[in-house]
């Protein structure tokens, strides 16, 4: 390892150096906020005319090859890398915006060099002892940094080696984002626009005009609450909603324990079953057990299962503008809205007959048996670059053991 050689970050790299002015008055500005990114995929971008209701936080310049790091809560792993940036973008003050000497290190190396598990844990470690609410870290800090660097020509290797993987990864995200806009687009085709059923007679209903043999009815019609607890079984796990619209194992979606050590009285969420935090419903808690096995969720949680097969027709109905505005208007409280299952059985949606269901069904199981395959392969690549990582900046693995 004698080609090695030790330096601080703050050695090959600057924080911050670059901030927004109101002076300067943009036309347009793109905002990037802490909470919008986490592990360099991006969530949302907020759009801003001019400094009019600017958050006072979006200060900080970007460019290209440059590194954001979050502050606050280094867990969450709110970092990315900034990849052919708008000229128009700002982040906020609450990321470290690393710019890395291109004559000493490349940029993604750092990056990865960043995100290892230990380095995370080690930055959230020294946030936690800060006077501040929140576990939070000073640029300064990650400045403090050791690393240890190998040559120029064999760090661009390992970031390509990391970044190929990633890339792998985010187009697999891409092709599944398709694949989900696609059976949105099916479902809207066959329940919303009845375009297979045009050449049929149509009837007037609540909702407007519907197929002959079709009925407006309620969720309470095709959904049936279930409250059977866990008692005495050890074969479930414990589930989380995530956004992603589905229930998540929670020893591996979260960084900490979230659920009391005794699950007894979690209630069972059967596989294709649904549960949803009644007081958190207006901000997407609301997810389907994916898992070929039975899960739990808190007692505070409404489970319920689909009847005669319709769990692909809620699973796609839930994604709706009209199923999140009845939502909205039967949930009642102020920021936390709360909706119970009485209301929630009460909201109306067309009907279609059992057979036109049962041929919708196979279509929309392809879509999903494709996803499933991508997000297990994302899976098995985000262990592999996990497992390449430190072995591969450690010196310990070398590059021609791996291309």
């Amino acid at each position: 390892m004698e080609e090695w050689k030790e330096y601080k970050i703050g050695d090959i790299a600057k924080t911050n150096t670059s901030q927004y002015s109101l002076s300067e008055n943009w036309e347009t500005i793109q905002y990037l906020d802490t909470g919008s990114i986490t592990k360099n995929q991006i969530s949302g971008i907020e759009e801003f005319f001019g400094n009019i209701d600017l958050p006072s936080r979006a200060r900080r310049k970007v460019k290209h090859g440059d590194i954001v790091y979050s502050c606050v809560r280094p867990n969450l792993c709110h970092y990315g890398y900034i990849d052919n940036p708008p000229a128009n973008l700002l982040v906020s003050t609450g990321f470290a915006v690393i710019t890395v000497d291109p004559n000493i290190a490349d940029a993604r190396y750092i990056y990865y060099f960043l995100t290892q598990n230990n380095i995370v844990q080690s930055l959230h470690t020294i946030g936690e002892q800060a006077v501040s609410t929140y576990p939070s870290i000073k640029a300064s800090d990650i400045e403090d940094l050791s690393i240890l660097l190998p040559s120029l020509p064999i760090q661009r290797q390992i970031a390509s080696i990391l970044s190929s993987l990633d890339d792998k990864i985010e187009l697999n995200r891409k092709i599944n984002a398709n694949l989900e806009a696609q059976a949105q687009a099916l479902f809207k085709s066959w329940f919303v626009d009845f375009e297979p059923f045009k050449d049929q007679p149509f009837v007037e209903s609540e909702l407007g005009m519907i197929p002959e043999g079709w009925r407006v009815g309620t969720l309470g019609e095709i959904c049936n609450q279930s409250s059977i607890k866990v008692g005495c079984r050890n074969d479930v796990k414990v589930l989380s909603p995530v956004t992603t619209g589905n229930l998540m194992l929670s020893e591996e979606y979260f960084t900490k324990q979230v659920f009391s050590e005794s699950i007894a009285k979690y209630k069972v969420v059967t596989k294709g079953a649904f549960a949803y935090n009644p007081a958190r419903v207006n901000i997407g808690s609301l997810g389907r057990n994916e898992y070929d096995f039975d899960g739990a969720v808190s007692p505070v949680y409404v489970v319920f299962e689909c009847k005669d097969g319709y769990e692909n027709f809620f699973d796609l109905y839930r994604r709706t503008e009209r199923f999140k505005t009845e939502v909205s208007l039967r949930a009642i409280g102020g920021v936390r809205q709360s909706l119970n299952y009485t209301d929630f059985a009460m909201i109306q949606t067309v009907i279609a007959p059992q057979n036109v269901i049962d041929a919708f069904n196979p279509l929309f199981d392809n879509i999903k048996v494709t996803q499933r395959h991508l997000e297990k392969e994302n899976s098995r690549l985000a262990s592999l670059r996990d497992t390449l990582l430190p072995r591969l900046m450690s010196g310990e693995l070398k590059v021609n053991e791996v291309i």
